[in-house]
């Protein structure tokens, strides 16, 4: 057992280390550009002209829900509308309508969208395997961009859209919203103290008693409805099926499952609090083990990656869709424990610590600390007004990971990340 006794600032030179292994991992990208690095930013007193792909539920729902939440305060205007799907597409468009009294153009494809001359930003809320796609095309055309998580789920792809975006130098928010969220500020700064010590480990695990994908499925949607080939962009030549289309959370060349998709808003929260880099070696296992039915799901119900940090930190994640109990969220270092609750309160003890030195006594509840909210925070961005609180960098890293994992599942072998070369090779 290692008696010896770190400085209280230990856990923020490693933040300092980790960031910099990331920054290089991205050809010295910097971790926080300053507003005039970017393109250009939009004016202090200018509408934000926004344009929204992928008017599904996370679009219409929340991404909608914020620009209209905003609207006043920051001068936002959604100008368009892109669905594959008409239906959505049109429901997105009479929303805007409603609380704007203006129109939005509706496309059925990003790329007509793109050729629009009045248009500052994008907001992307599409399915996973398009997501790089978009982000590039959204790069290339200048435009700003907020992109929803995993940012992407194949690397040479990632890599494109990640350098597009850094080339054309534009403002980049990713979804992975619980670095907004209160209380994982708070916690961010007591562990950035270094009052747990070294973190030998983190470890999330998060059941359900039904794959999320099971209630996505509607048979009812008609083909004439959809353009087909828009939504596949060439992942399947299945003909249409509406259970495919509506249930893509559960099929494998669209979506790969928990790790991904809940993994990465967790991986990216373990690099938020950490300020761990990028993982260095990654196994993960499982399968569809319990949900087997007529549906024919690919994602898998039954997934554990274990990743290992050159910053001495193992990070676990589980999801078990056979039992919905066990979960849990830990940080578990040399000097105590700290537990976080989904959406919730944060407690850090001295339980379990190997190196206990008396800085912490009892059960501590994290205070929450508050900051303007995940999309408020981009509008303020584009303004050069904020920094993003989930930058391009934190996209690449979170995908790197969950990419990562994925390799290792299909493989069955272990998964190494190569910095120096931005390369994944299996062992």
């Amino acid at each position: 057992m290692n008696q010896d006794k770190e400085s209280p600032h230990a856990i923020s030179r490693r933040t300092f280390l980790g960031h910099a292994a990331a920054a290089s991992a991205l050809g010295a990208l910097p971790l926080k550009a300053s507003a005039s690095s970017y393109t250009r930013s939009v004016g202090a007193n200018d509408r934000i002209r926004i344009g929204q792909i992928g008017c599904g539920q996370r679009g219409f729902v929340t991404h909608q829900r914020y620009v209209k939440q905003h609207a006043e305060g920051e001068n936002l205007q959604v100008v368009a509308v892109c669905d594959p799907y008409k239906p959505a597409r049109e429901k997105a468009a009479a929303n805007v309508k409603d609380y704007s009294g203006k129109s939005p153009k509706q496309f059925s494809t990003y790329r007509d969208m793109l050729e629009m001359k009045d248009l500052d930003a994008v907001m992307i809320a599409s399915p996973d395997h398009v997501h790089t796609l978009h982000l590039e095309a959204v790069a290339k055309a200048g435009k700003h961009c907020y992109a929803e998580k995993p940012l992407g789920i194949e690397f040479d792809a990632l890599k494109r859209a990640v350098d597009a975006a850094k080339e054309a130098k534009i403002i980049v928010q990713v979804g992975t919203q619980q670095r907004t969220e209160p209380s994982n500020v708070g916690v961010q700064q007591v562990i950035e103290t270094g009052i747990l010590g070294h973190l030998s480990r983190v470890e999330q695990v998060r059941n359900g008693a039904e794959p999320y994908w099971y209630k996505r499925v509607d048979p009812t949607v008609r083909k004439e409805d959809l353009d087909w080939d828009e939504f596949t962009n060439g992942r399947t030549d299945k003909p249409f099926d509406p259970v495919l289309y509506t249930g893509w959370y559960g099929y494998y060349e669209f979506c790969q499952g928990p790790v991904p998709q809940w993994g990465s808003h967790y991986i990216d929260l373990v690099h938020y609090l950490t300020g761990l880099s990028i993982p260095k070696t990654c196994n993960c296992h499982g399968g569809t083990y319990t949900w087997k039915d007529d549906y024919n799901f690919t994602a898998p119900d039954q997934i554990d990656a274990i990743w290992s940090y050159p910053e001495d930190t193992v990070v676990t994640y589980a999801t078990n869709f056979g039992n919905s109990s066990g979960n849990r969220t830990r940080l578990l270092g040399e000097k105590g424990t700290l537990e976080l609750e989904r959406r919730g309160t944060a407690i850090y003890t001295a339980e379990g610590g190997i190196n206990r030195d008396g800085s912490i006594r009892g059960k501590n509840e994290v205070e929450d600390i508050k900051r303007p909210d995940h999309f408020q925070n981009w509008f303020q961005a584009l303004r050069g007004n904020a920094e993003p609180h989930a930058p391009l960098e934190a996209g690449y890293r979170h995908a790197v990971a969950t990419i990562m994992a994925q390799m290792s599942y299909e493989s069955g072998r272990r998964s190494r990340y190569h910095a120096d070369s931005r390369k994944i090779t299996l062992d």
